[in-house]
């Protein structure tokens, strides 16, 4: 009954998360994905608690999957921010690119 009802919750979860991007527009995406990488972070907390736990109380195994769990979380966060900032970057004006390379210089 248990996996049912989780089995319920996700597949809900994907319906409702599939009508709130395809409503949400062009504009906001930026924010929206910035939004979600910042939620993303909540995962490495629970992936360190997982990573974190001694062999006798959870287990080796658990304690391996808590490690990849950190580094896969680590890796969409890093990789949600740099693609957040080369989005931004697309919406730069002309004039706000020549007044970034005059300050470099």
């Amino acid at each position: 009954m248990e996996l049912v009802l989780l089995l319920f919750i996700f597949v809900l979860a994907a319906f409702l998360g599939f009508e709130l991007i395809s409503k949400v527009p062009s504009q906001l995406h930026t924010p929206l994905m910035s939004g979600s990488n910042a939620i993303s972070g909540i995962t490495i907390v629970g992936a360190l608690l997982a990573a974190g736990g001694t062999s006798e109380t959870s287990g080796t195994m658990a304690i391996w999957l808590g490690f990849a769990a950190v580094v896969f979380a680590t890796i969409n966060v890093v990789g949600g921010y740099l693609v957040t900032d080369r989005m931004l970057g697309m919406f730069q004006s002309k004039a706000d690119e020549k007044k970034q390379k005059a300050d470099k210089e």
